[in-house]
């Protein structure tokens, strides 16, 4: 999942195609998708989809339009701009289990992938998520119908979710994760290269990565190709 900050449609084209067929979703950062022109993000939309390419409006908005208890009206602006997805993630707002299963089912019935996060914004509320709940979270919205959960990291990947201050994985955290529930379905948000490379020496060469810098696409890609020094000789390409 690459992280579109509000990349102008010209941009796009000339980063997809050099990199477009190493990336799956591609997510509209916080709230850019509603303070750009509605018709050049519908024209990003229909670029990206052109490269096989899921595009979704980034979890922010959402909860902005159920604060404002505007969800519906959220879900019909997300389907005529052509978007394929849509994240719901309560990093900023509280959301109930019930009310999240709720949420998750509307999302299916309308057709759209549906991709939950589990997380704080605030480091100091996300600290209070302990490796249980975290996991307890992940299997709800799994047998919820969600089709992907994030691991939220932020832009930054530091201090949130199973990083450290530094940045470095929170091992004994993850093992409770892996343990408990299919990875597989599991998008980590691993903004920094130290991260990938720790993600794909651990999972494989297409563990499903998230938040990855448009600019840091192909790098990518050659990691988990073991192109460069960090897995070249240790990757599983299988």
């Amino acid at each position: 999942m690459m992280l579109d900050k509000g990349m102008g449609p010209v941009h796009v084209i000339d980063l997809l195609e050099i990199s477009g067929e190493y990336v799956d979703l591609a997510k509209f950062g916080w709230g850019t998708s509603a303070i750009h022109n509605r018709e050049i993000i519908r024209e990003k939309v229909e670029i990206y989809q052109s490269y096989g390419i899921n595009p979704y409006p980034g979890g922010t908005l959402f909860e902005i339009a159920y604060l404002q208890e505007k969800f519906d009206e959220f879900l019909n602006e997300v389907d005529k701009l052509g978007f394929g997805a849509v994240e719901i993630s309560d990093g900023t707002i509280e959301i109930t289990p019930d009310e999240r299963e709720r949420i998750i089912s509307l999302v299916n019935d309308n057709g759209f992938l549906a991709i939950t996060e589990v997380g704080k914004k605030d480091p100091a509320k996300d600290q209070l998520l302990t490796p249980q709940k975290r996991l307890e979270i992940v299997n709800c919205d799994l047998e919820s119908g969600a089709d992907f959960v994030l691991m939220e990291a932020r832009e930054g990947g530091k201090g949130i979710g199973l990083f450290d201050g530094q940045g470095e994985v929170k091992e004994d955290d993850l093992q409770i994760l892996i343990e408990g529930t299919d990875v597989e379905r599991i998008i980590w948000e691993a903004p920094q290269k130290n991260q990938q490379a720790y993600f794909i020496l651990r999972f494989g060469a297409n563990v499903n990565l998230g938040n990855i810098p448009p600019d840091e696409i192909t790098a990518l890609e050659t990691m988990r190709l073991g192109l460069r020094g960090d897995t070249l000789g240790q990757v599983n390409l299988e």
